[in-house]
């Protein structure tokens, strides 16, 4: 990158005015008078950003969002103070180095030096896309000698001026092992509002404690015309955000959770430690218009461009879930059968399959043939094969290649050390620290043989692969006082929390990324699937690295339906995956219902389809496929809006999807268990007022009818359905 003293060359200056427009200064000024550094400005055409660089730190002065008035800042972003060095704690003194720092047409980087510490910080921004978030990341490294102990680095805070208008904040909760029973959360922020929200690796709810949130928050004014901003995290370990409102101003800050602290960690000369990048963005519209930005950014910034390009993506998927641990090759192969017949795309072989926890080779007297063979089956039938796996467990499997805490090296790499007489359940143990370098690595190449001994199109992880807690004292970690450490058994798994869990956490995490970002490098086409007991580990870290998540771990209508309606508020729906398992359908009404509740996002069945009787073989057939041509694209391109309240089973609810640059559209509608609710009228969105669209009901529950797209967005579209617990798919066309 050029340095700020070489940015006067009248090439450069024509390429940043030509990308800023009025964010930069005209070219002449720049040559004449170089960088403002007390007005940087950078942004997309979404948000601007004014920054000052200031001598000892940085300040960002404005947000100023494409359309309304700016924000005003009025805080210092404070860096870290303290660092120790051979036992002994001094404070830091950060000064700007303007020779290093820089400026590009998508970028900027300021750097900041410690001379006694020989601690370099870069302070970065940068835009991906000319819409959506700008992305904030600050990194420090060891340019000395000696090993370094810092304290915490907030990732970002904020102090916005902010006038008496009434404010409303939105967040999501996690779906975690069963939908939350609000979920998505819109609160007045009043004077004396106070908020935290924390996230995790692993949202185990604790009774009488708010759930973990999908690191994001939005903030806008009331008005479905307000403009707004948002703020994220893009990291799976463990992250709070604050927000409060007082005396005209609006503080928050996001980043690693501090508690319980105080936080520290280490840096080895040469080494780096790079607070989780936050995500910032302006909005104008209503909360769907603010999410159908931010997913289109993702899926453009973030995922995988090689799964983007796949039209086939999301895959319907059958999976093994629906027969528990009971799964044997003789099973799996007539469910293979039978799902290539419905024209399913993947067979997904959950849990069941291995000798033991740890030891991720399948049992030979469930599967004699290997997996090899069943995926050699798979593939002859046009089917994918994906499998599920915990690789961070250990158990007491004495075979070779297997995790066995007995083992003096694997022992090591454990959060904690085994109890007497441990035991681990079906398919739970002991957590390895994959924060480890041994222990990464052996994790790293044991999914490299899984795909390539077994032949995987898709690999599932599950349960707890990153630490939140750890009491050891010889890992990368940051070790703690041992009585301060807070030990206990929840759902299976043993925890730890104290002091050093952030910091166990965010080693955990970046090993994490490294071996899911050398499972894409090795095997380009591979898929890989989040699930951490369902929902657990939903977050733009994850987005970033994965391809899909589960977001709930319980596989109802209605469930899956709430789960889908919070995280489709900011995450893009093709990621989304609910499980369909088994549910009382007396009536074919009943079938689809069951079907099409799983079937907004990433679909996957959990059933046997070989107990289907002939009727519900047809249906699925049908719906399978009018979900892969009709759906899928609208699911995996269109914008999303929530035009019915969220599910609870009685009333209605519906989503409508839309894709305007092709003027087509769906709107599921839902009717639940209630009597006397057989109507309900459903107002569209994203439409265009002028044109005229044709709605035309998929079940025949009304004839077709054409109006303007202003008359629809007014009037709404009426859906009557006489059963309980039944659906409709409306499409929508413009004529």
């Amino acid at each position: 990158m050029a340095r700020l003293s070489a940015i006067g060359k009248a090439a450069r200056l024509t390429a940043l005015a030509g990308f800023f427009g009025t964010l930069l200064m005209a070219s002449h000024a720049l040559a004449a008078q170089g960088v403002d550094f007390n007005a940087i400005r950078f942004g997309n055409r979404d948000a601007r950003l004014v920054v000052e660089a200031g001598a000892t730190m940085p300040r960002v002065r404005q947000l100023k969002p494409a359309a309304g008035e700016a924000l005003e800042g009025d805080a210092e972003n404070p860096l870290v103070a303290s660092a120790t060095i051979d036992g002994k704690t001094s404070r830091l003194h950060w000064q700007l180095d303007r020779e290093a720092s820089r400026i590009e047409e998508k970028s900027l980087a300021l750097v900041y030096r410690d001379a006694g510490s020989r601690l370099a910080l870069t302070w970065e921004w940068q835009a991906r896309s000319e819409h959506g978030p700008l992305e904030h990341t600050i990194r420090i490294e060891n340019r000395g000698q000696r090993e370094i102990w810092i304290a915490l680095q907030d990732s970002f805070t904020l102090r916005w001026k902010t006038d008496a208008r009434a404010l409303q904040q939105l967040w999501v909760d996690k779906g975690a092992g069963k939908a939350p029973p609000v979920g998505t959360h819109l609160v007045d922020v009043g004077e004396g509002y106070r908020w935290r929200g924390e996230s995790s690796a692993f949202a185990h709810p604790r009774k009488g404690e708010p759930r973990e949130i999908i690191p994001y928050f939005l903030v806008r004014p009331k008005g479905e015309a307000s403009a707004g901003w948002y703020l994220g995290v893009e990291f799976s370990g463990r992250i709070a955000m604050t927000l409060a409102r007082r005396g005209g101003m609006l503080e928050g800050s996001a980043g690693l959770n501090p508690e319980p602290g105080p936080f520290r960690t280490r840096l080895a000369p040469g080494g780096a430690f790079v607070a989780p990048t936050v995500l910032l963005g302006a909005t104008r519209g209503s909360i769907d218009d603010a999410g159908n930005v931010l997913k289109r950014w993702i899926r453009e910034a973030i995922n995988d461009p090689r799964t983007r390009r796949d039209p086939s993506y999301p895959w319907t998927t059958n999976n093994s879930w629906g027969s528990a641990m009971a799964i044997s090759d003789a099973q799996a192969r007539r469910m293979i059968d039978d799902a290539a017949g419905l024209g399913f795309e993947m067979f997904h072989l959950d849990a069941g399959w291995f000798r033991a926890v740890g030891d991720w080779r399948p049992d030979p007297q469930k599967f004699p043939q290997g997996l090899a063979s069943l995926a050699d089956h798979a593939h002859g039938r046009g089917l994918k094969f994906g499998l599920w796996v915990d690789w961070a467990q250990a158990g007491t499997s004495k075979e070779q290649g297997a995790l066995d805490v007995a083992d003096p090296a694997i022992r090591d790499w454990l959060t904690t050390d085994p109890p007497p007489g441990f035991k681990p359940e079906e398919f739970k143990g002991l957590t390895i620290d994959v924060g480890v370098p041994a222990a990464k690595a052996w994790v790293a190449e044991e999914v490299d043989r899984l795909v390539r001994e077994y032949k995987l199109d898709m690999l599932e992880h599950d349960g707890y692969v990153v630490a939140q807690g750890c009491d050891r004292a010889d890992h990368e970690h940051a070790t703690c006082d041992p009585k301060r450490v807070k030990k206990y058994t929840d759902e299976g798994f043993i925890w730890m929390d104290g002091p050093n869990s952030s910091d166990v956490s965010y080693h955990a995490a970046r090993a994490y990324y490294d071996i899911h970002d050398g499972l894409r490098r090795d095997h380009p086409g591979l898929l890989l699937e989040v699930c951490n007991d369902g929902g657990r580990m939903v977050d733009f870290g994850s987005a970033a690295h994965a391809d899909y998540f589960s977001i709930v771990d319980s596989y109802d209508p209605v469930s899956n339906r709430q789960a889908f309606y919070d995280a489709s508020h900011v995450l893009p729906p093709a990621m989304l995956e609910t499980y369909v398992k088994e549910w009382p359908a007396p009536r074919i009404e009943n079938f689809r219902y069951m079907l099409r509740s799983g079937m907004m996002g990433w679909f996957s069945l959990m059933l046997d389809t070989t107990t289907w009787n002939k009727e519900q073989h047809g249906v699925a057939r049908a719906e399978l496929d009018f979900y892969k041509t009709t759906l899928r694209p609208l699911i995996r391109e269109a914008d999303l809006y929530h035009v019915g309240p969220r599910a609870d089973g009685k009333g209605w609810d519906g989503i409508e999807y839309f894709d305007a640059s092709r003027g087509r559209g769906v709107l599921y509608a839902f009717r639940g268990n209630a009597p006397g609710t057989e109507k309900y009228t459903f107002p569209l969105r994203g439409l265009d007022a002028r044109r005229n669209y044709r709605l035309s009901f998929r079940d025949r529950s009304s004839a077709d009818i054409t109006r303007s797209g202003g008359e629809w967005m007014q009037d709404g579209v009426s859906v009557n359905l006489p059963r309980p617990d039944s659906s409709e798919l409306v499409l929508i066309e413009a004529m």
